[in-house]
Parts: structure tokens; C-alpha cells; sequence
């Protein structure tokens, strides 16, 4: 490999394993201790999309529209989602999220927003190094994404 290759690979291994232990730490963070990951993130889409049909959810998810079926059961039965009938199509069904399904989505991200900025602020990053990790933000957003 060429010294950029390796510089790409290290930057991409230091970037997973930091992302990953992040992420797991984060996940603990949250409103209902009888939501999963999974449920969550159902939710969160539904709150930041809007209502989506299940082939739709499933599709943002990566998961399978029968196992998308399930959660949405999960989550309709614990209130925290409804489905609408399509006003135009009899055989389409939108699912939408609760009162109490947006309560937990902003309950949860601001728990986690809160654990994030305490273990920054624990750190005692300077005003360069808070701009640094911004940027870093930025960045991975944009891998993320793509």
C-alpha cells in the first residue's frame, strides 16, 4: 500500500472503532428502558419524516417490510404510533407517530445530547478543539450520508 492508502485505512479504522463506542455509549442513554434500538429508530424517522408507509419505513431502516410490520405492531400496541388509511388508496396505510412516541423521541435525544456535552465538557477541550471536533462532526455527516 502507498502512504496515502495507509493514511486512508488507519483514518477509517480510528474512525470506526470511535464511532462504534460512541454510539454504544449513547444508545444507553434513553427515556424508556422498554424501547429498543430498533423501536427508536422507527420513531425518530417518523418524528424528523413525517408519516411514512411501512415499505417506506422499512426501506430507510435496511430491514424487511415484514419485519418493519412487527415493530410497528410493537409500537402500536405501546402507543407510540397509528396508522392512517390512505385517503386515495383503501389498500395503503401510513403509520404516524403519537403525542407520546414524540415525547420519548425528544426525551431520548436530549438525554443523549446531555450525556454527549457532559463527557466533552469533562474533557476540558479548548475553543480550538471544540471547533476541531465541529468540523469532525461535519465530516462524518457527510460519510454518513452519502
Amino acid at each position: 500500500m502507498t502512504e496515502p492508502d495507509d493514511l486512508l485505512h488507519a483514518t477509517a479504522t480510528d474512525l470506526r472503532l470511535s464511532t462504534f463506542r460512541l454510539a454504544r455509549r449513547l444508545r444507553r442513554e434513553r427515556a424508556s428502558d422498554n424501547l429498543s434500538d430498533a423501536h427508536f429508530a422507527v420513531l425518530a424517522n417518523l418524528r424528523s419524516q413525517g408519516r411514512l408507509a411501512i415499505g417506506e419505513l422499512a426501506q430507510r431502516e435496511r430491514v424487511s417490510a415484514p419485519t418493519m410490520s412487527a415493530a410497528v405492531d410493537a409500537l402500536a400496541e405501546a402507543g407510540l404510533v397509528i396508522r392512517v388509511p390512505s385517503e386515495d388508496d383503501r389498500r395503503r396505510v401510513y403509520i404516524e407517530i403519537t403525542d407520546a412516541g414524540t415525547d420519548i423521541v425528544s426525551a431520548t435525544v436530549h438525554k443523549r445530547d446531555a450525556a454527549l456535552a457532559d463527557a466533552i465538557a469533562e474533557l476540558d477541550f479548548s475553543a480550538k478543539e471544540l471547533r476541531t471536533l465541529r468540523e469532525a462532526a461535519a465530516l462524518m455527516r457527510k460519510v454518513a450520508e452519502r
